[in-house]
């Protein structure tokens, strides 16, 4: 598909590709297809000309957008694999990270490189953090450059003649989900799996050419630009999404439901299909959408391993009287079993080749409880301690040796559910004997701010309950625990 996007910008160069939305509420061309194909060619031309080759790695920490397209395509053609570097995951883990798949190359936008250098203190009020780029290999700045920043990817190499295009299968795309600092995780998609992932969602949602699709993830924007439709990225605030959804008459839309409910909060008003996912979306969150004008309301069940599994409309859902959480009918070519322990094992063209480091599986355990009703995936909880906060996965494993300073004894992060699927992230930390708290507190202080967007909402002292003859931390009395504590008014 990534193929028939390039072709496809270059056959109608004046086509709208990219839309923005003004304040006034009308409707602004940001990029057309000629613009994005030229920004894939310099971009490809550039990253051949500074020694990117097939198999090679190139780091990206851009924001998603027009240029970050245009690197996706340029990195496709070169046959070089994409390792996504996200500035919430604090630098310690990033680095951890990237030990496991050194970057021949990081490109960085002007804003990333702020959050690693000039702009930390800012950055860190933000709850993002980066290590200083220049750590992690030699970086060049894709778009508008700032005092401080990088020289520009096609600094010095302008005229470059385009390689030909690579062919066959390979690794396309690494993208770091769990572990620990000591051992990192990271998916690796090939460009088979990817393509088989995108394909599933242009056959799911039919994006019609010419009318517009909100959206900001790479599996919204290909297909939808593949297919002749111009994109456009959601506004960051409620209040200008709201405007934004107004203005386009999107035939489309994919939110999160964080982000639903902030534009349902707002008296937002959708039209057309509406998708979520990456975070539970319960039957009252889709009738909401619906009500509020979609003419239909899906729930979408993915994984980074395997991107989309299973899909249900709101009509559906509200129908079901089971036991569990309806995740929808599986698309087509996923396949599903159960383990022994009811966990959720996931198949298809479109899984992840293997974990970095690993061998190759085609089988993914998702860490979900789950039973097949009929083709139907019915949910019954998660397995794995993963915390879901704002549509974000945390894994507690890459943070919690952090809390352990001098003078703490147990530090967990669990989650306590916050309403509608969501939950608060807190940390529970018992002190050691004769610790005093506020030294203990100006202690963390250090580690909880290196934990970016994993930072807990809540951090509290006590001690941590423990279960077993072997005495092991207990993380659902931990979360009692801190659901308790949190009603009675502790934390901060």
């Amino acid at each position: 598909m990534l193929d028939a996007l390039a072709h496809t910008l270059r056959r109608h160069p004046d086509r709208p590709a990219v839309l923005g939305a003004t304040r006034t509420g009308s409707v602004r061309t940001t990029a057309t297809s000629g613009d994005l194909a030229d920004l894939a060619d310099r971009c490809t031309a550039a990253l051949h000309a500074r020694g990117v080759r097939p198999g090679g790695t190139v780091g990206v920490a851009l924001r998603p957008g027009p240029r970050a397209l245009a690197v996706m395509l340029a990195v496709h053609r070169l046959g070089a694999r994409a390792a996504v570097l996200d500035p919430g995951a604090g630098p310690d883990v990033l680095r951890a990270r990237l030990a496991l798949a050194p970057p021949d190359i990081v490109l960085a936008d002007a804003a990333a490189q702020a959050v690693a250098g000039w702009a930390r203190p800012l950055a860190g009020r933000a709850r993002l953090a980066l290590p200083h780029l220049a750590e992690l290999g030699p970086v060049a700045t894709v778009g508008p450059r700032l005092p401080g920043c990088a020289p520009a990817l096609d600094a010095g190499v302008r005229g470059t003649p385009l390689p030909r295009p690579v062919d066959g299968d390979g690794d396309a795309a690494i993208v770091f989900t769990s572990g620990t600092t000591s051992r990192p995780r990271a998916v690796v998609h090939t460009r088979s799996s990817l393509a088989a992932g995108m394909a599933t969602v242009a056959e799911l949602v039919r994006p019609g050419a010419g009318r517009p699709v909100l959206g900001g993830t790479f599996f919204v924007l290909v297909p939808s630009l593949a297919s002749g439709a111009p994109v456009a990225l959601p506004a960051r605030s409620p209040g200008a999404l709201s405007r934004q959804l107004r203005c386009l008459s999107p035939q489309s839309t994919y939110l999160t439901p964080p982000r639903l409910r902030s534009v349902l909060a707002r008296g937002g008003r959708f039209g057309g299909r509406v998708w979520t996912g990456s975070a539970p979306a319960g039957a009252e969150l889709l009738t909401r959408v619906k009500r509020a004008g979609a003419d239909e309301a899906w729930g979408v069940y993915a994984l980074t391993e395997l991107f989309p599994a299973a899909a249900v409309e709101q009509a559906d859902k509200a129908a079901f009287t089971g036991d569990g959480d309806l995740a929808g009918a599986l698309l087509p070519g996923v396949r599903a079993a159960t383990g022994a322990s009811g966990e959720l094992l996931l198949t298809g063209p479109a899984a992840r080749d293997r974990y970095l480091g690993e061998a190759p599986d085609p089988w993914i355990a998702t860490g979900d409880r789950a039973r097949l009703d009929g083709g139907r995936i019915v949910l019954e909880g998660r397995l794995k301690d993963m915390v879901l906060r704002r549509a974000e996965n945390v894994y507690p494993g890459l943070y919690e040796p952090s809390l352990h300073v001098a003078g703490v004894e147990l530090a967990l992060l669990v989650g306590v559910p916050a309403g509608d699927g969501d939950e608060r992230l807190v940390a529970v930390v018992q002190p050691g004997p004769g610790a005093d708290p506020a030294a203990l507190r100006a202690a963390l202080a250090g580690p909880l701010a290196r934990m970016g967007t994993a930072r807990p909402d809540a951090v509290l002292f006590d001690d941590v309950p423990l279960a077993g003859r072997s005495l092991k931390p207990d993380r659902a009395a931990t979360a009692r625990l801190a659901a308790r504590r949190l009603a009675e008014g502790a934390g901060r």
